[in-house]
This record gives structure tokens, sequence and C-alpha cells, in this order.
């Protein structure tokens, strides 16, 4: 276990009422975390719950918490553990106010402590191999087979259920493993299956294209947020009151859509395709990206993901309507970013990098990571179509800095009775949507293949 402390701006903060005196112990749990000054939360590193990445904090436990803490008028503290054994330990031996981390409420789990409400729901997947012979059609074809679960999961309890109808049925539990960690295994054929929350299958499974969900075990459950066992009414209130806030307003939506929305489209063709270019044409370029993104201030995984989504990484691309090159530059932006020969590679990605240097920084305001997908956006569609767009938003009632409201009104520069009343006029902004989502996809692999130095990560280099 290691510790983090995350203190960011409040955007919107309602202070509770001053309960403490002067001198007095707090009563309750509320007034503790107010006295204390900060919110301890217990999470675990996976993409769906909490990741340091390099566009700082991130994952979809940690954005509710971190607006949960901001409500409270607290700062938000992260600690981060191995898995839900771990952090069930640490809510009850008093070391963190709740547990953000994408559980599971079953009923044994709900008999033991206080849950929150449900926020989403996943279904336990089986996880195997591609390949004939390999899909499991029920419990039974389990018997025999290697199967690794994490240690303290809820999957264990639907093994021990199913072990009553075969005895044969056995499996290992694998402590302090990640998503990733527990598919490297079943890719590499060290474990012949895994039991994964559809959630988390659904953020890793582009890292993995080989892999398939072959088989349900539960249907849907509920994902909740857990507390101590002596956690007293008030904070359960509280916390029913958040999401029963979040829900009305939106903000759930709009949190989960940032995360999932990207990934709902998965095109195993495509994504096995990318992978084998990272290893085939990427090592001509990269330099190239690596040097043209540290003079732009970019990170150069982003700067090839968008290579890759402009031209498969072709020199000589060119489209029917005469842009050209690695980073496809029309000739007027060529111009502006000092390229004379838009099929020459070094050209190209220098000019590009250029390029969204530029667009980013008339972006400047924004928070990350949606000043860098708006940014994306604009190299697509154009920053005056960006802005119309953005006007739209606002128009509307949405934020104008969020990714995940523009992209809504994106697809209205479509429509004459949007696009009339424009500056800038029609525009294919659904195309500038899908444009983005691709390139977050990429970016989200090369993360996992490529470290910022360029080096191969763990990932990349699994059997």
């Amino acid at each position: 276990m290691f510790r983090m402390l995350r203190a960011l701006p409040a955007v919107s903060i309602v202070t509770l009422p001053l309960l403490v005196g002067c001198g007095e112990e707090p009563r309750t749990d509320l007034e503790r975390i107010q006295a204390a000054g900060e919110l301890v939360v217990a999470t675990r590193i996976a993409p769906t719950s909490y990741q340091d990445g390099d566009l700082g904090p991130t994952g979809p436990e940690y954005a509710m918490a971190q607006q949960f803490a901001d409500e409270l008028g607290v700062e938000l503290r992260v600690e981060v553990h191995s898995g839900p054994e771990a952090i069930f330990r640490a809510l009850d031996r008093g070391e963190a106010d709740l547990a953000a981390a994408g559980l599971t409420r079953t009923g044994a789990r709900n008999e033991e402590r206080p849950f929150g409400p449900a926020y989403q729901y996943a279904s336990a997947l089986v996880i195997n191999r591609g390949g004939a012979g390999t899909r499991p059609n029920d419990a039974s074809d389990l018997v025999g087979k290697r199967v690794g679960v994490v240690t303290g999961s809820s999957h264990i309890d639907f093994l021990e259920q199913a072990r009553a109808e075969h005895p044969g049925l056995a499996w290992m539990e694998v402590g302090e493993e990640t998503t990733e960690g527990l598919l490297q295994r079943v890719r590499s054929g060290d474990l012949d299956y895994t039991i994964m929350d559809s959630h988390e299958f659904q953020a890793a499974r582009r890292y993995f294209p080989g892999l398939r969900a072959s088989l349900d075990l539960s249907g849907p459950r509920p994902l909740a947020w857990a507390l101590p066992r002596d956690a007293d009414s008030g904070l359960q209130q509280r916390v029913a009151e958040f999401f029963d806030t979040i829900k009305t307003d939106g903000t759930l939506s709009r949190i989960l859509d940032h995360h999932y929305a990207h990934l709902q489209e998965f095109d195993y063709v495509n994504v096995r395709s990318f992978m084998h270019q990272v290893d085939h044409r990427l090592p001509h370029f990269q330099s190239l990206f690596e040097e043209a993104a540290s003079q732009s201030e970019l990170d150069w995984r982003l700067l090839a993901a968008t290579g890759y989504q402009e031209s498969h990484w072709r020199a000589g691309a060119i489209s029917p309507t005469g842009v050209r090159g690695v980073m496809m530059l029309t000739q007027p932006t060529a111009q502006f970013v000092g390229v004379s020969r838009r099929t020459d590679p070094a050209q190209s990605i220098h000019g590009g990098a250029r390029y969204l240097r530029v667009l980013k920084d008339r972006l400047s305001g924004i928070p990350e990571p949606d000043r860098t997908w708006l940014t994306l956006a604009a190299y697509n569609i154009g920053h005056g179509h960006l802005q119309d767009a953005r006007d739209i938003t606002e128009r509307q009632g949405g934020d104008p800095d969020a990714w995940v409201d523009v992209k809504e009104r994106l697809p209205l520069l479509r429509q004459q009775k949007w696009y009339s009343e424009t500056d800038y006029g029609y525009a294919r902004g659904d195309e500038a949507v899908g444009y983005v989502e691709s390139i977050r996809t990429y970016y989200d692999i090369l993360r996992r293949l490529r470290g910022p130095d360029g080096q191969d990560t763990t990932l990349a280099r699994a059997d």
C-alpha cells in the first residue's frame, strides 16, 4: 500500500454547517471528516477505479470521490490497496472513510457492512483465449482447468456455489493482481480462464484483442461504495443523498460517459491491425514522434495515435481532398506551420505537432483531459467549427469546456437549423466525434505498450 495526496481545486463546494464547537470532540463521522479537513478513500489501481495517468489522476471512482469531497468542503486523500480483501481490512481498521473501488454489492457483503446506492451494474464474465475448443458453455467446462481469480473477490462466491454441483471444480486465488495482470496470464497460457466484471473487461480488452468473454455467470449486479462496519447513519445518509443528486442532475451520467463512451464500439480487426503496426510501422517513425512531441510539449504517444488515425503511419498517404503525409496536413495548414513537403515524414510529424500545440494553446484554461480531447476535435474539424459546437453547447445549458457535453452537439453542425446560426457553417461534426474517440483508444493502447521514454512496457513484452 502506498499513499498519495490529491487536493484539486473545488469547482463548486457545498460547505457543511460548522457542527463542532471550539474544543469539542467530533461526535459523528461527518463531523470527524470535516474536522480533519479530508476525506480518505480506499481504492485500487484499475482503469475503472483510479489511475495516476499522464494527464493527472483519473478514473470514474476517483471522479466521483473528488466530487463528493468537494461537496463536503474537504480535500480528497486517495489510499491505494491491492484488492477487495485489503480494501475491506483498511475500512475496518479505520484507515479510510469509505471505499470507492468498483466493488460489487453482494448479499453476503451487504450483511457485513453498509453500502451506498448502486451507481452502475456489471456481470461476472469468464474470460478465455479465442480459438476452437476454448469456449466454456457452462460451469462444468471449468472443471480440470486452471482458473484464477483475485483474492477476496465476489467471483469466489459463484465458484463455491458451482462447486456444489461440480465437485471437481477448483481455482487459485491470486493476491495483488491487477486486471491486466490476470489477462496477461490467460493470454500467455499460464491460466485457462479468469473471471472478471464486465466493466473491467470492457476497459481492458483493447490491450488483449485475442481474449474473449464467453460465459456470464451472474447477470447484472450492483456496484456501490462500501463503508466501514461501524459507519454511522449520518455518513450513510450523506452518501445516499450524494448519489441521488448526481443521478438527478446528470453528473453521474457524464462521469460514466467520459470514462466508458469511447470503449463502446470495439473493433476487433482494427485493434489487432493497430497492434500489428505498432510492431512493424511505428519503429520507423517513433523517434520522430518523440522528438516532435518533446519540442511541442506533448505526449509522443498521443501524437503517434493521431498520426495513426490520420494515415495509419504511411508517409505517402493522400486523401481525395488533397491532404497528405503521416499527419495528413492540408496545404494551408502546412504553410502555416512551415512545412514545404508534406510527404516528408519528419516535416509532416513536426508540423502536425506544432499545429496541435497551437490549437491546444487556443484552448488554454480548460482542465485536462478535456482540453486534449477538444484539441483533437479541432485538429480534425477546425478550431472555428469546434467553437461553433462549444457555443451551441453553452446555449443548450451544457459545459463548453467538457468533451462529454461538446461531443453531443458536434453532430448538430450537419443540421441546417443549427449550422445556419453559427459563424463557420456546415461541418461533419459526427465524424469529429468518432475521430477523437478512435485516437483515445489508440492512445490508451500505446500508453500500455510503450512508456513515456519510448521503451516497451511489461504488457508489450508479455507473450
